[in-house]
């Protein structure tokens, strides 16, 4: 039992540049020079991810194209192609459990395995045999990098250390020194709220923050969620309960042509459409739309204040999942955001949250008694039936009301930190693997 004791539990994988690294693996044009992947084939659009070529050159994620290309004069940039990236996440699940199970799959370029201690005692050789594996099946440029160590934070830590196309086995007992040199910020969960209050207890650095007491670190977080953090940060795991479904909900930037009230509501109208999908596949029903724009698309959360301007709306409707009550709901923002708004939104965003599951409803005597209870169960058949029919027979086989594609396409399909977009998320026809969209600009 002593032996187990210090062998790692947690190996952390973490592919490196992976969108645009999915774009290379695939078109082997692009190997070996600086891309660029943006949302739109717009100049004026923010990269979403950048290859490892062009990140040694200066460019950074989410810069604009046209800074990028300033930079850059020979950057090539691709349109986000989501399904394809989704697809290839599945098949690279499939090849590392062919080596080592997958505990969880944290985003769709990272995954957490939870090691037996027959498996612990070979640590960087497992890692070599993941990699060696997905060689096999894919090309070099899709590589990963690799941490192992006590819990997932340190493993996660670990494996940003030695990037591109790492493997890092960080034992406890290299602990404090390993991380010294690391800044606050690059730490997992620790944001520029977090960061202010750190500052303000004191804590300026990684050894400061090593050395808080338990209950410090509760009451800096203003949660026990402090104590555990310090906890996984010393090498101790710390249980946390499954966390639950809050809401669905999808955004999207807009081109300069779709900021007018039609359009604007027409995006909105679809993204609550794919929200309200994603919601009749669980067992749950929302009671709350937030309908929210934004006047322009922010770099970092100091320029909020300053640069912003934000509308926001909320309906609440009885507990529901078919697509009238959320249309209704929706309607009454979009007629408030035509009333109040004073600016042309750069982004917009639909939420339906207030969750409850289908067994924890009471009923509405009143709603039971007009009538309104059956004409919701009618609409519930209608919806049901109308994903039915989208599954078969692709996402644009019907609708309520006439949509115009909305750029970039892949509405309610968008890859987002801790979620992976399922097969009906996406209502285009799939984009072939190799059909890369180049940018015109």
């Amino acid at each position: 039992m002593a032996e187990f004791a210090h062998l790692p539990e947690r190996l952390y994988l973490d592919f490196d540049s992976f969108f645009a690294s999915a774009e290379q693996h695939f078109n082997p044009t692009l190997r070996g020079k600086p891309v660029g992947v943006v949302a739109l084939d717009s100049p004026h659009t923010g990269c979403i991810a950048v290859s490892r070529e062009a990140k040694v050159r200066g460019v950074k994620t989410n810069m604009p194209a046209r800074e990028a290309r300033t930079i850059l004069p020979d950057m090539t940039f691709v349109v986000a192609r989501p399904d394809v990236y989704v697809r290839l996440h599945k098949r690279i699940l499939e090849v590392i459990e062919t080596v080592v199970p997958i505990q969880h799959v944290r985003s769709i370029d990272e995954v957490v395995c939870a090691l037996l201690p027959s498996e612990a005692r070979q640590g960087l050789a497992l890692a070599a045999r993941i990699k060696k594996a997905l060689l096999l099946e894919f090309s070099p440029v899709l590589t990963c990098s690799i941490g192992i160590a006590a819990t997932e934070l340190l493993a996660k830590l670990a494996a940003e250390r030695h990037k591109p196309d790492g493997a890092v086995l960080l034992e406890t007992r290299m602990l404090p020194s390993f991380l010294a040199d690391l800044k606050l910020g690059k730490l997992p969960g620790i944001g520029e709220g977090m960061l202010v209050r750190l500052k303000a207890a004191g804590v300026y650095d990684f050894s400061g923050l090593w050395d808080l007491a338990p209950k410090q670190a509760r009451a800096i977080w203003g949660s026990v969620e402090g104590e555990r953090f310090l906890q996984e940060l010393h090498g101790t795991h710390a249980p946390r309960d499954q966390t639950q479904k809050r809401m669905f909900g999808h955004s999207r930037v807009l081109p300069n042509d779709w900021r007018s009230p039609d359009r604007v509501e027409d995006c909105a109208r679809q993204l609550l459409a794919s929200a309200a999908r994603r919601l009749r596949r669980t067992d749950l029903r929302a009671s709350k739309l937030t309908l929210a724009m934004r006047s322009q698309r922010l770099r970092s959360t100091r320029e909020k204040s300053a640069q912003a301007q934000r509308w926001t709306w909320e309906g609440q409707f009885q507990p529901s999942r078919d697509d009238l009550s959320f249309g209704r709901a929706l309607s009454k923002g979009l007629g408030a955001a035509r009333a109040q708004m004073r600016f042309a939104p750069a982004s917009v965003s639909v939420m339906l949250h207030g969750l409850e599951a289908e067994g924890d409803i009471t009923g509405d005597l009143f709603a039971a008694q007009s009538g309104d209870t059956r004409d919701q169960a009618r609409w519930e058949n209608v919806s049901n039936m109308m994903d039915d029919l989208r599954s078969r027979f692709g996402g644009k086989a019907l609708s309520l009301g006439q949509h115009e594609k909305v750029p970039g396409g892949f509405v309610g399909g968008k890859i987002a930190f801790g979620r992976i977009p399922e097969a009906g998320d996406f209502e285009d026809a799939p984009t072939e693997d190799g059909d890369t969209h180049f940018c015109s600009f």
